[in-house]
């Protein structure tokens, strides 16, 4: 696994025939030998002329790279990435330390831009349905509800936040609009403050200040433009484990409260709790969430105080990378209701509807199984028919992608075999005049490929497409003692003349050859070392 995440990092060396840890003498010789093959001077036709300038600007831009120090050392730790990210713009650094230190420095920077040319915008839409008075003959619209705020970053310490919310209900209604400035003191601290106007205007400021790698404090102030009144608020918060924190919010003002909660989440559930105690009432909620699947997951959830007796089940399913939606039933002293939650983004539209007035243990077990029911059958008959037939289209889109990209890497393959051929046949009749070691098959790609052939001794006509005859550029690496070594851990298809027949696939090398008058074979991994001749005789 390693070897594959690092294989961006060994390309130049496939391509140049060269080992990770390759000398400076060897980079030269290395790239002299290949610009030898492939200086578009030394071709008059225009078809090769083509094919030769392609390839010497491939094995230029290797050699400028790997040659020089500075730009080596870091396509060795981050590869053409650290380079493109501008790392060889700025100071030469000398150790791996420094580099990894500015590579990250600039990576931080760049998405600190990009996250920078972006405002965040979120909102709710509450739309309150009921069907009791709905059936009396009165409207299903109980009310509505809309909030929403952007966040705007206008440099690296300040952010603004623009918002607002309007409710209606049954005639009257009410909004408030509000505004706020963050500004980032230090890396620890940071100052908001906030004014709104509308029904409950007030300005306000607020200071939050880490205490510790694990704890937070929050202090607040809240001035109502009405009436004068003052509010007060801190809230303390505390890392108790990897996976769970706890806090405390203490209100102080017209309505004094305190509120103590945790919160605990890990891979596959979520939980937590608040019990709050305030002016003449108290309160304590909790909800549990678990992860059913990659895509769906449970929730239970309940409220119990001098205003609240609620019990809520339900789930929800992601239906996108960016989008999700929920179905919740929930039997309360409020009445029995539905809820059904739609997420995208940072957007999300809720609509509780209303079923019944009173607890009736009908409705209410007819509002649990109902949901739940109506979920399988809609996932059976119509949402898996639906994926099913997107996943097989979007498999066929990318097989048709993989195989433009297969047949034009094939293409390249080809053309630059074309010319190493004559150097590979010189050295090819040279070592059967010395006797020495001859390639005289040689074959890249779907490991598949080959298992088959031990059972045939030839290649399946269904996974020839995932192989490359290589046996050319093979017979161009063969030193002039004879000797062909492919290096460990570097990927195979960067070679010069090779390519990926099977992308996403694990790829082998067979090769056939003749070595001092008898015949072998050897058979590699894509990123294991290749030393032949080898003593394994098969005739």
């Amino acid at each position: 696994m390693k070897e594959m995440e690092s294989e961006s990092r060994r390309e130049l060396y496939a391509l140049l025939h060269l080992s990770p840890e390759a000398s400076d003498d060897e980079i030269r010789k290395a790239y002299r030998q290949w610009a030898q093959i492939y200086h578009p001077d030394k071709y008059q036709s225009p078809h090769m002329k083509d094919t030769a300038t392609e390839n010497f600007q491939r094995i230029r831009e290797a050699y400028e790279i790997l040659s020089d120090e500075h730009k080596r050392q870091i396509y060795d730790i981050y590869g053409m990435e650290g380079l493109k990210s501008g790392l060889e713009l700025g100071t030469k650094l000398n150790k791996a330390e420094e580099i990894k230190e500015e590579f990250e420095r600039l990576k931080r920077q760049k998405e600190q831009e990009k996250f920078s040319s972006h405002v965040r915008p979120s909102g709710t839409v509450l739309a309150n349905l009921s069907l009791p008075q709905y059936l009396n003959g009165g409207g299903i619209m109980r009310g509505m509800a809309m909030s929403s705020e952007v966040h705007s970053q206008i440099s690296k310490r300040n952010t603004i936040a623009v918002g607002g919310n309007l409710a209606v209900t049954g005639n009257s209604g009410g909004g408030v609009a509000t505004a706020a400035l963050r500004h980032r003191v230090s890396s620890g601290a940071s100052m908001e403050f906030m004014v709104s106007v509308g029904l409950q205007s007030l300005i306000g400021a607020q200071m939050t200040q880490h205490l510790s790698s694990h704890s937070t404090a929050t202090s607040g102030i809240a001035v109502s433009l009405r009436d004068g009144s003052v509010n007060l608020s801190n809230a303390w918060t505390r890392q108790l484990s990897e996976t769970c924190s706890g806090n405390i919010q203490l209100a102080l003002g017209v309505e004094s409260s305190i509120a103590v909660g945790w919160q605990k989440k890990d891979e596959k559930t979520s939980t937590a709790g608040e019990l709050k105690f305030g002016t003449g009432s108290f309160g304590a909620s909790a909800h549990y969430t678990r992860k059913i699947s990659q895509k769906s997951h449970g929730r239970v959830a309940g409220r119990l105080g001098s205003t609240a007796l609620e019990f809520e089940i339900g789930g929800g399913r992601k239906i996108s990378d960016f989008s999700s939606v929920r179905m919740l039933t929930s039997v309360g002293i409020q009445g029995i209701f539905w809820k059904i939650e739609y997420h995208r983004g940072g957007q999300k539209l809720v609509i509780p509807i209303l079923l019944s007035r009173q607890l009736n243990a009908l409705i209410a077990t007819g509002a649990m199984i109902v949901p739940s029911s109506l979920y399988f059958l809609l996932k059976t008959f119509v949402v898996k028919p639906f994926y099913l037939k997107r996943e097989r289209q979007k498999a066929m889109e990318k097989s048709e992608r993989s195989s433009t990209q297969v047949r034009e890497a094939r293409e390249a393959a080809s053309k630059a075999q074309k010319l190493l051929e004559n150097v590979a046949t010189r050295k090819k009749n040279k070592q059967m005049e010395r006797n020495g070691l001859v390639i005289t098959k040689a074959i890249y790609g779907n490991n598949k490929a080959f298992k088959k052939r031990n059972e045939s001794r030839e290649v399946e006509n269904d996974l020839a497409s995932q192989v490359l005859d290589v046996t050319v550029p093979l017979n161009f690496l063969v030193d002039d003692s004879g000797q062909l070594k492919l290096h460990r851990g570097v990927k195979k298809s960067g070679i010069m003349g090779f390519c990926d027949p099977s992308p996403e696939e694990s790829k082998q090398l067979y090769v056939e050859y003749i070595y001092g008058g008898r015949r072998y074979e050897v058979l590699v991994d894509d990123y294991d070392e290749l030393l032949i001749p080898q003593e394994v005789n098969i005739s």
